[in-house]
């Protein structure tokens, strides 16, 4: 069984990072890896880093594109590059993805219905429960809701959700992570100090502290949930070691720690799903697709993550 990786935007660094991720991987990984998208874009990525590289590559051309000016042309490329990687596992042929970024803007405007590969996936795979994780050297942290405005965020949670992903997260912890039971598992609050007893908002009251006991009672003895927490001290406290793992309650109260204390060596994982996927934790980064300055240790780290998660669940 191969490792699929998609090229992302081929306007973007992804074509970049995936060729200088796949030239710095052990050879026994580059061998396991089938890369959906133009072998050119993959080629001219190689070139700009400075790196050669020896891969299965497979799918439609994407002529012409030119780095950091993203159209409809690249729009249409990293969808079907996406849809041909997702039919490749369908079909067994792989059964762990690495996805390079997309755009979502010029993805809509291919046709792309989904806020995001974490969406798009759940979807194909016919999964009713995902959840975008987080995964780095000093934080790991699941997100309740996803990609929502801000303001949707309070009406989106729900004691279903929270409980499902701290579900997710703990059973990926001492599955696919190795964390020793029972897994320390963190559920942060929404509001400012967790609420400070309802002066500054009920969510935790209404809410998240009912999930955090459905939860507990859910996992037993196969975890030790803490929460709601007050968010300022919860990601210090687990940086410390305190928590194996948080469920954060939106998305930027998780990105902007892990992004701070792990930016380039954090993964992106959608648990979940019946296969393995990551994702390195940045964006298309059009200021650098080009110019061979792009950084590839966030997708090494995927790619890394993904080969160590499916030997994890294979030995179970």
């Amino acid at each position: 069984m191969a490792i699929g990786i998609t090229l992302g935007d081929p306007a973007g660094i992804g074509p970049e990072v995936v060729a200088a991720a796949l030239a710095a991987a052990p050879a026994a990984l580059r061998e396991q890896a089938i890369v959906f998208g133009d072998p050119d874009v993959l080629a001219r990525g190689a070139r700009a880093m400075g790196v050669a590289v020896a891969a299965r590559c497979e799918g439609a051309a994407c002529p012409d594109v030119v780095p950091g000016q993203p159209d409809a042309r690249s729009g249409a490329a990293q969808v079907a590059w996406l849809e041909a990687a997702i039919a490749a596992a369908q079909a067994g042929r792989v059964d762990a993805l690495v996805t390079a970024p997309i755009s979502k803007t010029w993805a809509k405007r291919a046709g792309f219905a989904f806020p995001g590969h974490t969406e798009l996936l759940a979807a194909r795979f016919g999964v009713a429960e995902v959840a975008m994780t987080f995964v780095g050297p000093r934080l790991v942290v699941a997100l309740a809701t996803v990609h929502v405005p801000l303001a949707t965020v309070p009406g989106a949670l729900t004691v279903a959700r929270i409980v499902a992903t701290g579900t997710l997260l703990a059973d990926a912890l001492a599955r696919d992570l190795g964390r020793p039971a029972p897994v320390r598992l963190g559920v942060v609050g929404l509001n400012p100090h967790a609420g400070e007893g309802g002066l500054l908002g009920d969510d935790e009251a209404r809410v998240i502290a009912p999930a955090v006991a459905a939860l507990a009672a859910a996992l037993g003895d196969r975890a030790i949930v803490s929460g709601p927490l007050v968010p300022d001290a919860a990601f210090r406290d687990a940086v410390d070691g305190r928590y194996h793992g948080l469920v954060a309650m939106y998305h930027d109260q998780a990105l902007i720690p892990v992004k701070l204390v792990d930016f380039e060596h954090a993964v992106n994982v959608t648990l979940g799903l019946p296969i393995v996927r990551t994702s390195p934790d940045h964006g298309t980064a059009y200021d650098l697709a080009g110019t061979g300055r792009a950084r590839p240790a966030s997708t090494l780290a995927a790619l890394e993550l993904a080969a160590a998660m499916r030997a994890a669940r294979g030995r179970r």
